[in-house]
């Protein structure tokens, strides 16, 4: 008897309040705020990293496929038995793969053919219909939003998503994770930084946290190498400045998103994050904290490290963790494509036993 009890002792440690949730989508945000402890002891700061990687389909874009899909639930743009059709470079794809069978739904992915086989293979075994086309720019019609839009259009009971432009992905994050994130924090949140792709993330924080701090938290844009938000953000909107390229997935912009626009004059600044500090940050992250993220996710911690050396000792900067790298393990951890994205050098010499592939 006194086996059990000390048994229900050490179990009960690990209960907490939460209920069961609602299948698939009732377990979606509520996501662990992860302290970075060498980062943090080394800038005098705390860094803490939004553990997306924890939600059930693995990454941020869990929240805004579902914000998406419920959206137009709401508006009557879809119904029972009816096709979910968006342009994605992969995660709002598998958030969407998943949203969707739960809710019954047919899933429909057009997405930029240079992307990793590891997410096409996933939103293939999630049931999805995958359609990768040629990486063209925006302004192209054969661009892969463009196409989604046009197939969308052709069927009965569709929807086009729309991710960039939806705002429905923004209010994903002005309602769940900005909130998360204050009451984590105690309301003691300094800044936030982290890069865009549509937008929705980093605006949506952005809005609820200097709503709730009344403009005190300030919020920094993590920008890769050719994106404008950078050179948009610096030249208070007068530039925008598209040069190279970058190894990162589904972040950076050509242009300001329907889901950007109404938060861009709440930025205070940005930060240009180089592919060398980043692919440094993935593997110091594992090396240090055994935390396995992806190349945006290390790029926003990047971010905030320089973030947490700009605003000084004592303040407390979040970022977003968004996805782990197994999504791209056969790149980041590839020698020979390292070498050939000249970014074998950038990762020091006892990081490289974790280069696991030839």
């Amino acid at each position: 008897m006194l086996g059990q009890r000390r048994l229900y002792a050490t179990a009960s440690r690990f209960i907490t309040s939460a209920r069961p949730t609602n299948g698939f989508v009732g377990a979606i945000g509520n996501t662990p705020l992860i302290r970075i402890n060498s980062l943090s002891k080394e800038t005098g700061c705390e860094i803490l990293g939004k553990a997306e990687f924890m939600n059930p389909g693995g990454s941020v874009k869990d929240r805004a496929a579902l914000f998406v899909v419920e959206d137009a639930e709401r508006k009557g743009l879809i119904k029972a038995g009816g096709t979910v059709v968006e342009g994605t470079a992969g995660n709002t794809g598998i958030g969407l793969a998943h949203v969707c069978r739960a809710k019954g739904y047919k899933c429909v992915i057009y997405m930029p053919n240079t992307q990793s086989q590891e997410k096409i293979d996933l939103l293939k075994m999630l049931g999805a219909d995958v359609r990768p086309v040629p990486a063209v720019a925006y302004d192209n019609p054969n661009n892969y939003n463009h196409q989604a839009k046009r197939f969308a259009e052709s069927l009965d009971n569709a929807v086009w998503t729309n991710q960039f432009d939806n705002t429905a992905n923004r209010q994903a994050h002005i309602e769940t994770t900005g909130p998360e994130i204050w009451a984590q924090t105690d309301g003691k949140v300094d800044g936030f930084t982290c890069a865009t792709g549509t937008g929705g993330t980093f605006a949506g924080t952005t809005r609820f946290l200097k709503e709730a701090s009344d403009g005190r938290v300030k919020s920094f844009a993590a920008d890769p190498p050719g994106s404008v938000i950078y050179s948009y953000v610096k030249s208070k909107g007068k530039e925008m400045v598209r040069g190279g390229s970058s190894i990162t997935e589904g972040i950076g912009q050509g242009r300001i998103t329907a889901n950007l626009q109404p938060d861009i004059e709440l930025i205070d600044d940005a930060l240009k994050i180089p592919d060398s500090a980043t692919i440094h940050m993935l593997y110091r992250l594992l090396d240090e904290e055994g935390i396995y993220l992806g190349a945006s996710s290390a790029l926003n911690v990047a971010a905030a490290y320089e973030m947490a050396k700009a605003l000084g000792p004592g303040k407390t900067i979040v970022t977003m963790m968004c996805d782990g790298a197994y999504r791209y393990q056969s790149r980041l951890f590839s020698r020979k494509w390292l070498e050939s994205k000249d970014l074998l050098g950038a990762i020091p010499e006892h990081l490289q036993k974790y280069i696991a592939l030839a």
